[in-house]
């Protein structure tokens, strides 16, 4: 059974003007069997998102659980239950992703959806493939070159746990690289999520924008 290794060491990066990373190596133990379980079990599905003026198809897949649901396995429940204890807040849901090879992966980006990015807490727990996990200061977000102004690479294996928390979603920006046809094995990571309503909410331009229009 898996289970949360609650004296695993936590080594903090702290990434200035409040914002900072836990970094828990070996967080869950027996991963491998919950990375078995939500492969085979879970309700795998792609999504779509609106880029000008179309819908493209996200290289990955996706599913979430949220509190009143059966959870996907008994290990999440402690999961979440050590996570509030520790960052002392209250998660409702989480969020799961699959990236099936190296063709699936996420640009950089922030979790503005969260809408409240000032103070957060966002842990994300990696089952199977170890990937690179880039950080970089929104500063460098128009960098082209190879790296794409990362200055971080946190690169979570089977059982880590990552911890992005305080003004991190505000100044950062983070990425799973796609890595073409680079021989890779499945990753899953699972998502918990909250934030503070303190400082101003973001707005982006499509943030009431329709989801879908009629050309003229």
């Amino acid at each position: 059974m898996p289970s949360v290794d609650r004296d695993a060491p936590v080594e903090r990066l702290d990434l200035g003007d409040g914002a900072w990373v836990d970094v828990v190596r070996g967080w869950l133990a027996g991963s491998e069997e919950l990375f078995a379980h939500l492969r085979d079990n879970v309700a795998w599905e792609t999504s779509r998102l609106f880029r000008y003026d179309h819908f493209v198809e996200e290289k990955r897949l996706g599913a979430a659980w949220g509190r009143g649901s059966p959870i996907p396995h008994p290990a999440l429940a402690d999961a979440t239950r050590a996570l509030q204890h520790r960052y002392g807040v209250q998660f409702d849901s989480f969020g799961m992703i699959q990236y099936r090879d190296g063709r699936d992966g996420q640009a950089f980006h922030r979790d503005t959806d969260m809408r409240w990015l000032d103070d957060t807490t966002v842990a994300i727990l990696t089952l199977g493939a170890r990937r690179p996990w880039l950080l970089r200061p929104r500063s460098r977000k128009f960098d082209h070159s190879p790296g794409r102004g990362a200055t971080h690479d946190l690169a979570p294996g089977a059982g880590d746990l990552l911890v992005m928390g305080g003004s991190t979603q505000a100044a950062w920006e983070h990425s799973v690289p796609y890595l073409g046809t680079q021989v890779v094995a499945p990753r899953i990571s699972i998502q918990w999520r909250h934030a503070r309503r303190t400082g101003r909410p973001f707005m982006g331009a499509s943030y009431r924008a329709p989801v879908t229009y009629r050309r003229q």
